[in-house]
């Protein structure tokens, strides 16, 4: 009875500690592409960036690493708490032929030469005591990796966005230079039958009608290759938002020009308050060197209390005997072949390192803002001027076009006028794509979600 009761109290301990863990913050599934959306629904940036933080793999195995993370905070802290253990054994036992007396370990000698059974059990709790600091630091270095860990999640959503961005600016300068093709097309064909009629009533030669249709057939493999661009950017735009066979959609065509007002001197400020990278390397270099403490720590002894009950049996005899005992024990630690020594030496070195190369990064996202921001000033000093060329082309274009139609133009000049047109529009539109895609570099640079 009194095994039982200690048993019992054993068992509903450990189930206590169990249900008392604290539980990580699991990742969610990705969900199915028809459950985001609707078919030809219109989609903004926002919600494609939305769609990518809960679809993307990247972002779901960042997340599951972070929970595994989670969990070894909890493995440093189980140091805390005591370590119970049951055992238990069963010996079937055969005397020697000839054998007057059986002995059993732990138990009373009896004379017996018969076949018999014993039983065992035994139920053990120790107690870390005091071990000078290790299992705090332990837990420490535990919770600045989980924070590590958390700034990569980070940095991975921060990604994330900027990728999306990319493809969804991408496929809106696909789409407008896919309708400056179309467009050209259409230009063409009116000049052909332009062309064509002229030479029907003797005003204009052979060669115009030829060079309009070679005009024309050149324009339509223009088409043919920007809309196998826009195919390209639209399965881009479906891999960044993490999707493999999304339903058809629309994106709202957002690819304008809004001017950025920010000094480089306040965008390297906030790359270094905002950065994730900046953050996870700093968390590491402070685990590094509480990893430093720990090895010292190495040193010094571990004090412990232990605690136990057994009971043992004889079933042919009825024999039973109970025992327990407790303590408390400390290791020091003598000699251990420099072991710990060199583990000092190697975990300052491994601090050194990382302070290295947190210096490293702080240089590189210097390097990495100015870039940004220096391509931010050339994209938008870019767009007043390809944005006046555009209408300067557009007028050109009508000028030959109705000089031509007069009857005093030539093909070769509305040809001109037209290529002209075609490349203006086409750079007005790589202007303003190369602006959005630098403003967000520039934002993922300094941190900005």
């Amino acid at each position: 009875m009194i095994q039982e009761n200690f048993m019992n109290k054993v068992i509903s301990f450990i189930i206590t500690i169990f249900f008392l863990l604290p539980a990580g913050v699991m990742a969610e599934e990705p969900q199915p592409a028809g459950d985001l959306f609707r078919k030809d629904e219109v989609l903004t940036l926002s919600r494609c960036i939305e769609i990518a933080l809960r679809q993307q793999p990247s972002m779901l195995a960042s997340t599951y690493t972070v929970n595994a993370i989670q969990s070894r905070v909890g493995e440093a802290q189980s140091g805390y708490f005591p370590q119970v253990s049951v055992s238990g054994g069963y010996n079937r036992i055969q005397p020697m032929p000839g054998s007057s007396n059986a002995t059993t370990p732990g138990l009373v000698t009896t004379t017996r030469v018969n076949t018999f059974d014993q039983y065992s059990g035994t139920a053990a709790l120790t107690q870390m005591i005091y071990d000078f600091g290790k299992t705090p630091t332990q837990v420490s270095i535990a919770r600045l990796n989980l924070d590590a860990s958390r700034a990569d999640l980070d940095a991975t959503r921060a990604q994330t966005i900027l990728a999306v961005k990319q493809a969804y600016f991408g496929l809106l300068k696909a789409q407008r230079n896919l309708e400056v093709a179309k467009e050209t097309v259409s230009q063409y064909v009116q000049h052909l039958d332009q062309a064509k009629g002229f030479f029907e009533v003797g005003v204009k030669p052979k060669f115009d009608v030829t060079k309009a249709e070679v005009d024309l057939s050149n324009s339509q493999l223009n088409l043919i290759t920007a809309d196998n661009a826009l195919k390209i950017a639209r399965v881009t735009l479906n891999n960044a938002m993490g999707l493999s066979n999304p339903s058809e959609y629309r994106i709202e065509d957002s690819l304008s020009f809004v001017r950025k007002d920010l000094t480089l001197a306040k965008a390297i400020d906030t790359s270094m308050q905002n950065r994730p990278e900046v953050l996870a390397t700093e968390r590491r270099v402070r685990a590094a060197e509480e990893n430093v403490s720990l090895a010292t720590k190495g040193f010094f002894p571990v004090i412990s209390g232990s605690a136990a009950y057994s009971r043992a049996s004889i079933n042919e005899v009825n024999l039973k005997q109970d025992g327990w005992n407790a303590g408390v024990s400390i290791s020091i630690p003598i000699f251990s072949g420099f072991l710990t020594y060199h583990q000092v030496k190697e975990a300052d070195a491994n601090y050194s390192a990382a302070k290295a190369n947190f210096d490293l990064l702080k240089l590189n996202v210097v390097l990495e803002v100015q870039q940004a921001y220096l391509n931010l000033l050339a994209a938008a000093d870019r767009i007043p001027t390809s944005e006046l060329a555009q209408r300067q082309a557009t007028e050109n274009l009508e000028i030959a076009s109705g000089r031509y139609g007069a009857g005093v133009g030539n093909p070769i000049e509305v040809t001109d006028a037209q290529v002209t047109y075609t490349n203006a529009k086409t750079t007005y539109t790589q202007a303003l794509y190369d602006y959005n895609i630098a403003v967000a570099n520039l934002d993922k640079s300094m941190g900005l979600k």
